[in-house]
């Protein structure tokens, strides 16, 4: 187990590190400046008037924040992006916002995520991009914003991701000139990712290191000091005075984005955190397993980063639900009967703000109202990790299956899937359901991954164990500092006084 208060540093790496970057010319933000963009330096934002949001230049690491303005090229900083859902949609009567991942770098939240577990490495000398790579295990996003840090850097990412994920992925990692690995399965078989992985480390040795979104704690650090923050904001922001931070809901995936529910609870100690998954493999819901086409999400197994003691809310989502929704969104003909339905045309139109995944997130966030009956007063936060930018290969397989949509069909799917949300496949979580689902990590990382029992018993008993890894930004941001200035990159970019 690493001392997250005092990790190893290797000085000779570090030093190589940091060299390479001065070349580069690649100044590393902290966490403080990702989620306080203020604090960045002016000569910073002065060179990103001039670059492209999805440009590969190293100033586009000052983007890895939810407070980009939504604009292609030369953006600077504004408010959270979030969407609000009026309850003519949503059917519920809290409000439910939306965080937007469409304006990070690569269209995708995941880019932070690979962020923290990356910059970790380089500021403590435990990678040398000069010659070893990087392996990026993911169902998608993670390798994506991986294989784009890695690009800033000139160094090679190998993305493992399930052959099964959308043909924009692949595509994707292709153009940025990601090494690819396409594992067996589809979106639930995370397994398989992490074998590849296991191999390529024991055949390859010290040329690869793997940056495992499931069990670095750098990745959830990022998202309990940044994400978190930033939903704390929309709530202070767009809630009216009187209003309660009543919940967030969240599908599990790899758990980093639930570190920001941590944050929220830390602050806001009532708010009921939702956590969800297919319903076609309810892990946490009954310890089972099988294949689902939520993508994004994971599967099969509990990650050794969520915290799984702040979790209230168990609700299982159904795949057809989460594609039908996606159908009915982003078609002229479901948008149509949007708009009949009362939904209003300024919503219609940023509804391309939601993947699947972000739909399965707007399901999970209607039952986690409903089933604390939260009204008028009560905010509630969720997550669209991209938009529908990454799928329109699955709508054009829906039709070639079943025909073009039609006005009928989106009909019954608003019926069914909006006005027709159900409490079926939902838990609210007592202390035996929480300790249950805890221990399901033992199976995968225990004995399949060579964590320890002790550990495991840790982040179960210690009370110090999770509130030491969120609150290791100061350290983090330390290191980075330290970072710039072997570089003699800070030099160049005073910080704000």
């Amino acid at each position: 187990m690493i001392d997250v208060k005092n990790p190893p540093i290797n000085e000779q790496v570090r030093k190589k590190a940091a060299t390479l970057c001065k070349e580069k010319n690649i100044l590393i933000p902290t966490l403080d400046q990702l989620a306080h963009p203020e604090k960045i330096p002016q000569k910073v934002k002065d060179e990103l008037k001039e670059i492209g949001l999805w440009d590969v230049n190293p100033r586009n690491l000052f983007r890895v924040t939810w407070k980009n303005q939504p604009q292609e090229k030369g953006g600077l900083y504004g408010e959270v992006n979030a969407l609000e859902l009026p309850s003519s949609l949503t059917g519920v009567k809290s409000k439910i916002f939306v965080m937007v991942g469409k304006y990070f770098p690569t269209g995708c939240h995941k880019v932070g995520a690979s962020f923290g577990p990356l910059v970790d490495r380089l500021t403590r000398g435990q990678f040398d991009p000069t010659v070893q790579k990087a392996l990026w295990p993911s169902t998608g996003n993670y390798c994506r914003g991986g294989a784009f840090n890695s690009a800033l850097l000139g160094c090679q990412a190998v993305a493992i991701l399930p052959a099964g994920m959308s043909q924009e992925r692949f595509d994707w990692l292709k153009d940025i000139g990601s090494e690819i690995i396409a594992t067996p399965g589809t979106e639930s078989n995370v397994k398989e990712i992490f074998d590849k992985v296991n191999e390529l480390t024991t055949t390859q040795g010290d040329k690869v290191i793997a940056l495992n979104q499931f069990c670095d704690f750098t990745n959830p650090l990022w998202h309990f000091n940044v994400t978190g923050r930033a939903m704390e904001e929309v709530f202070q922001k767009r809630m009216p005075k009187g209003s309660r931070m009543a919940g967030v809901f969240l599908c599990q995936g790899s758990a980093g984005t639930l570190a920001a529910a941590d944050y929220i609870k830390e602050n806001y100690p009532a708010m009921k955190l939702g956590v969800g998954e297919a319903v076609q493999c309810p892990t946490l819901l009954e310890n089972g397993f099988g294949d689902h086409r939520i993508e994004g999400i994971g599967d099969k197994h509990v990650p050794w980063i969520h915290n799984l003691r702040n979790t209230d809310f168990v609700a299982s989502i159904d795949d057809e639900g989460a594609v039908r929704l996606t159908r009915l969104f982003q078609t002229p003909v479901g948008r149509k009967v949007l708009l009949k339905h009362g939904v209003p045309q300024e919503t219609i139109d940023k509804l391309g703000y939601l993947g699947i995944s972000g739909c399965a997130n707007v399901l999970g966030a209607i039952k986690l109202s409903k089933h604390f009956e939260f009204n008028e007063r009560d905010c509630v936060i969720t997550v669209a990790t991209d938009s529908f930018d990454m799928y329109q290969s699955r709508l054009d397989e829906l039709d070639k299956t079943h025909g073009p949509y039609t006005e009928l069909q989106a009909e019954c799917d608003w019926f069914r899937y909006i006005e027709g949300v159900s409490m079926e496949n939902t838990m609210e979580c007592t202390h035996q359901d929480r300790r249950r689902m805890h221990n399901l990590k033992y199976y995968t990382w225990v004995e399949q991954q060579g964590m320890t029992s002790e550990e495991l018993n840790a982040q179960w008993s210690d009370d110090d164990y999770w509130f030491d890894r969120w609150h290791a930004n100061v350290a983090f941001d330390e290191r980075v500092r330290a970072f710039n200035k072997l570089s003699g990159m800070d030099k160049n970019y005073p910080a704000p006084k």
